[in-house]
């Protein structure tokens, strides 16, 4: 636990401490996403690479789940450090543990029991189905740990200990860069390989996080002990559900979208997963650098100190938008070569260049959307952080592909997504006014009344 940072250093350097660990372990992170696609592209078949793109939206259905604990519990670990209740972080730390392990099991059952239906409805095809099985079936078997690795990071960074959320993330990532070559391309084992590979990964980011909760500076715990449901489930699931609805409603967007692709034929859908796979950097690092200070954000929300939350949000949107315009341009400069560097074959690279360009259109200003969202759950508001996950997500984008598709069939699915978050992205100005306008006139009435004889 590091207080230092929440209270006494200047804004941009807390700011700085806690967003850029994050930041690297995203990248790192972003590395190990675009991996899988990188090695299976160059078994050079389209089949294979789509496969793995239509398996994405479970990733975000386990992230889901570990964001459920990890930033719903996060938060309120962060709030009571604010307010100096020490003895909640243990029991919150703990009930998350636990609560994690058994969404997991029923999860994996749920996998292995539905695995049919569950390829049909993600859109796979009858040349694609066989690679999606294998795929999926190894994938199952290690959700238990992609949910703990998530919800681990999610409590540690809540503490201050953001270098160790970043080295977790690290480990596992190079463990995964390593294994892909060789499991998918030397061992021949293709789409199976690059599963077993992400679940060995995910292991070893567990591993290094039970390590550092076994040090006695940490105020978490996983003690049996510990675990109550009593104060700990409503507070946790208020911000964790719209966290995680966000993620659940990104299953059900890419569904929706690679079945809508599908129509179009295998090629579509394959360059939609390097376009989007691709995308990540600029997606991921904007919200790694929003992430990273939220703990903060949830930090001065609940030490009262208002002014110093105004300054972090600032600072971090400043940061964030600096962050996106260079990276927008970078890829608007060599959008081509960063899609022919997935795969090489020239028909999937036509579609993904075109898929990639429209998804960049919002690259400035996501993170903004991210600031505000971040800090929406920082503050404990469920209300306004469950209103823009699902419009961003779902209420607005699920909708938006089927009438694009129908009115510009190909083009309206491509360009449904920065439509949406162009859109998102107004509602979520509109709510931080009004939000900001409630904190500031909270503020002036704590300070008349401490003025008060």
């Amino acid at each position: 636990m590091n207080q230092n940072i929440f209270e006494k250093l200047p804004v941009p350097k807390a700011v700085m401490s806690l967003a850029v660990p994050t930041v690297l372990s995203m990248l790192v992170s972003i590395i190990y996403n675009m991996a899988d696609t990188f090695f299976v592209g160059k078994t050079n078949d389209p089949d294979q690479v789509a496969a793995v793109s239509v398996t994405m939206p479970l990733f975000f259905v386990f992230l889901a789940v570990g964001n459920i604990f990890g930033i719903g519990g996060g938060t309120f670990i962060s709030r009571s450090l604010g307010a100096k209740k020490y003895d909640a972080i243990k029991s919150i730390s703990s009930s998350c543990f636990y609560m994690s392990i058994v969404a997991s099991i029923v999860m994996t059952v749920l996998f292995l029991i539905f695995m049919t239906p569950i390829l049909h409805l993600m859109g796979a095809s009858e040349a694609t189905e066989d690679y999606t099985r294998a795929y999926l079936f190894y994938i199952s078997i290690g959700i238990i740990f992609q949910v703990l690795s998530t919800m681990f990071a999610g409590i540690i960074r809540a503490e201050g200990a953001a270098k160790t959320a970043m080295l977790g993330m690290i480990v596992g990532s190079v463990v995964n860069i390593i294994l892909d070559p060789i499991m998918i391309l030397y061992m021949g084992m293709g789409v199976s390989g690059a599963a077993i590979a992400t679940v060995i990964s995910n292991v070893c980011s567990v591993a290094v996080y039970l390590l550092y909760l076994r040090k006695k500076e940490t105020s978490l715990s996983l003690s049996p002990k510990y675990f109550t449901l009593r104060g700990i489930w409503g507070p946790t699931l208020s911000i964790g559900f719209p966290a995680s609805l966000n993620n659940i409603l990104m299953a059900v967007a890419y569904i929706v979208l690679n079945n809508l692709l599908s129509g179009y034929g295998d090629y579509p859908v394959a360059a939609m997963g390097v376009a989007l796979r691709a995308n990540m950097l600029v997606v991921m690092l904007q919200m790694g650098f929003a992430m990273g200070v939220q703990p903060l954000f949830g930090y001065t929300y609940g030490a009262k100190n208002y002014a110093r939350l105004k300054k972090s949000i600032g600072f971090t949107v400043i940061c964030t938008l600096i962050i996106g315009v260079v990276l927008t341009a970078l890829y608007y400069l060599n959008t081509r070569f960063i899609i022919a560097a997935f795969i090489k074959d020239d028909i999937v690279i036509m579609y993904g260049v075109r898929m990639l360009r429209s998804l960049m259109i919002t690259g400035p200003f996501l993170g903004v959307l991210f600031t505000f969202t971040f800090s929406f759950q920082a503050m404990g508001r469920a209300i306004p952080s469950l209103i823009l996950s699902a419009a961003r997500q779902g209420l607005i984008f699920i909708p938006l592909l089927f009438i694009t598709n129908s009115v510009w069939g190909l083009d309206g699915v491509i360009y449904a997504q920065p439509a949406t978050e162009i859109i998102s992205l107004i509602v979520a100005v509109i709510m931080f006014a009004v939000i900001i306008g409630k904190i500031n006139k909270q503020a002036q009435s704590e300070t008349e009344a401490a003025a008060k004889p």
